[in-house]
């Protein structure tokens, strides 16, 4: 039980820790130059989820397991360079050693007091509880303000709606993790609806982001948000009986979409691509796509 919950831990931190300091990153990008209280704060949460993820990478080696470092959730080939060209097109600053840490993150067994490492991984999930409360308390009054007409940013609201619930998605597992110290696998599971939605609102906002012009892309995306809308609309319609070939069908949609999202990240690091993306939010979305598929294997496994 423990080195499950050591584990399971890591793992959570590490893919999560990192969506979270880029969320602060893109919604930091995305206000305008006068709302500089905005700014800092997003500035604020961005600095602190990075510490965060430096200090989980730092002690993860032989601690975590072979399938998340094999996913491509934590880092792609696009990351580093991502992060440099974010970078230099927004002028934020980005410690591109984490990056370089999490890619170097070992499976290998390690032997330690089990006491000591668990007493640190307490005090990680605890510190990180408060920084998420923290963090979606802001991205709600951002979501307020905006609504209200009182505050503009180029991020979408729905964009904001959906970067609040993942943030409350990975709050919930680490709520669990502290009250039980395990995840259950039904609840792994039962994140297949959540990701199918998170990822037909990538299609729309890939969709909205891309330049007039790429009309074949947008058509494709378009594609790919109807797809997922037929996978929701069918969780809803089925029997416990379909549960599996719901899941067979969520990874063959996502196996795709995959594809769709690596070319898109090839093609705007290359300029090939007119859109107003961010070359970091490419790789962002596509990471998600692969920690996706990871979860929906995992599921087909525990079924066999």
């Amino acid at each position: 039980m423990t080195q499950n919950y050591i584990t399971l831990s890591l793992e959570t931190h590490l893919f999560f820790a990192r969506i979270m300091k880029e969320h602060a990153l893109f919604l930091e990008s995305g206000f305008p130059c006068q709302e500089r209280v905005w700014t800092e704060r997003a500035a604020y949460f961005r600095l602190q989820f990075e510490e965060l993820l430096s200090d989980v990478a730092a002690i993860s080696s032989g601690r975590v397991n072979d399938p998340i470092l094999d996913s491509g959730e934590l880092a792609t080939e696009f990351t580093l360079t991502a992060e440099k060209q974010t970078e230099a097109l927004s002028g934020i600053p980005i410690n591109t050693d984490i990056t370089r840490m999490e890619q170097h993150i070992l499976s290998e067994p390690f032997s330690d007091n089990n006491r000591h490492i668990l007493r640190t991984i307490h005090r990680i999930n605890r510190r990180s509880l408060q920084l998420l409360n923290g963090l979606i308390r802001f991205k709600s009054s951002i979501l307020r303000e905006v609504s209200a007409g009182r505050l503009f940013t180029a991020n979408y609201p729905l964009l904001i709606q959906h970067i609040i619930r993942e943030a409350q998605l990975y709050r919930s597992t680490i709520s669990q993790l502290l009250r039980y110290q395990n995840v259950s696998c039904k609840m792994i599971l039962g994140t297949e609806t959540f990701w199918n939605q998170i990822m037909m609102e990538h299609a729309f906002f890939i969709r909205g982001l891309l330049d007039p012009s790429e009309e074949e892309l947008i058509k494709t995306a378009h594609g790919f948000a109807k797809d997922y809308k037929r996978l929701l609309d069918k969780a809803r319609e089925s029997e416990d009986t379909a549960v599996r070939s719901l899941t067979n069908d969520s990874l063959e949609e996502t196996l795709k979409y995959r594809d769709f999202k690596t070319a898109g990240t090839k093609g705007i690091l290359k300029g090939e691509i007119s859109s107003i993306i961010l070359p970091l939010l490419a790789d962002h979305v596509l990471r998600e796509a692969n920690h996706y598929i990871r979860i929906l294997e995992y599921g087909r496994i525990k079924e066999d």
